[in-house]
């Protein structure tokens, strides 16, 4: 057989298994396959190739066969925040369907008892984080995407140092893409010398291999703060100066951070566990079990996290029932907005019924394409009565 013909029959080889695999994989929409096909054919071993490292949402086999061990191991506890089941509640009739959808994706329950501050912009949410964290007493734990050596960056750095050198546990997690800035720094080994326990999140190791083994382009997007089982922060924001000197083109970043307290903090708890037990070898799982106090008229809250470990259709379902449960208003901004063809519907339907409909874009998009993409959105949005708006203001990253 000629090395022509060879060539040519193990292309055909290739081409049959992943024409199979794209499309027999589940959780794929129908233009998203017929998409992939039409790229494997028309470049010939490219396209495979560019399937291969891109076309599936993987992060490997064993680091997700790993993360479900763990969070398997931990759901099977009694997940009642500090063990009190009085916490646990139904909440209001109307949104019960909601926290069932929510509880169906993390297994933790909505619980009252919760307060709840938003922050006043980026660097007011990491004074009042130094500031928790000064006060801690027990540990804080902390896990951001992008983690960056500047001003605020820093003085999270500062005081996670003073933390740890006073007795206090701290665990501080970050993203290895995301804050490879910050994990080459010097202030990664100093926060080692203090006492702080440093893990990398996802890491990439060889980045020619690593694509074959799961997608680099697949991070741990997570921002959480947990201060004493009782104190959590969340919300869009990265651990970094607004000026975010990484994208200083599209600064100042605007973000929204809410400072909650209560046992809504175990639930981010939960999630730092489930993130942490998947790459260091230690078990905190007791730290679920501390008792927790409960605000007096508080609210009830739930927490979930999504990525490779559960369903893929997580967060559409649990964006299109909000969407869906909405009577008077809903109101959303997100930098980042590329919907489904069921959420476009789902929106637009809002309008329809006689919700006021509002969505929020940034005026300038860090991704030219993701803005485009979003844009071209609009004529549809605007048909349905979505009241659609651009803030100039500085890069609008908050998702809400």
């Amino acid at each position: 057989m000629s090395p022509g013909l060879l060539l040519s029959v193990l292309h055909l080889l290739l081409l049959l298994a992943v024409g199979a695999r794209v499309l027999l994989r589940p959780y794929r929409q129908p233009a998203s396959r017929i998409a992939w096909i039409v790229v494997i054919l028309s470049i010939p071993f490219l396209g495979i190739i560019a399937y291969l490292l891109f076309g599936e949402v993987s992060i490997g086999r064993k680091r997700i066969a790993r993360m479900r061990k763990v969070a398997a191991s931990l759901r099977e506890l009694d997940t009642a925040p500090g063990g009190n089941t009085s916490f646990i509640a139904a909440g209001p009739e109307r949104y019960q369907h909601l926290f069932r959808i929510g509880h169906s994706i993390t297994g933790l329950s909505p619980v009252d008892g919760n307060s709840g501050r938003l922050m006043a912009d980026s660097n007011a949410a990491i004074d009042a984080m130094v500031g928790d964290i000064d006060a801690a007493v027990g540990h804080v734990h902390l896990l951001f995407y992008i983690w960056l050596p500047d001003n605020n960056g820093c003085k999270v750095v500062a005081a996670l140092q003073r933390a740890a050198l006073r007795g206090v546990t701290v665990r501080a997690m970050a993203d290895a893409l995301g804050s490879r800035l910050m994990i080459k720094s010097a202030h990664w080994q100093a926060m080692r010398d203090s006492g702080i326990q440093v893990a990398v999140a996802l890491p990439i190791a060889n980045p020619l291999l690593r694509p074959f083994a799961g997608r680099i382009d697949l991070r741990n997007h997570r921002k959480i703060v947990v201060i004493d089982g009782g104190i959590t922060y969340c919300g869009s924001q990265n651990c970094a100066d607004p000026e975010f000197l990484v994208k200083a083109t599209y600064a100042p970043w605007v973000d929204a951070v809410i400072r909650f307290t209560g046992p809504i903090a175990q639930h981010n708890q939960f999630l730092f566990a489930c993130d942490w037990m998947s790459h260091v070898n230690e078990d905190i799982r007791h730290l679920l079990q501390q008792p927790v106090t409960a605000t007096p008229g508080g609210f009830v809250a739930q927490a979930f996290g999504t990525g490779p470990t559960v369903r893929f259709s997580a967060m559409p379902e649990m964006f299109e029932s909000i969407m869906h449960a909405a009577r008077s208003e809903l109101l959303i901004s997100t930098p980042y907005f590329v919907p489904s063809e069921p959420m476009l519907e789902a929106l637009c339907a809002c309008a329809y019924r006689g919700v006021k409909t509002t969505i929020i874009f940034p005026a300038k998009n860090d991704s030219r394409v993701v803005g485009a993409a979003s844009r071209s959105y609009y004529p549809a949005l605007l048909d349905a009565g979505v009241g659609v708006y651009e803030y100039a203001g500085g890069l609008l990253h908050t998702k809400s």
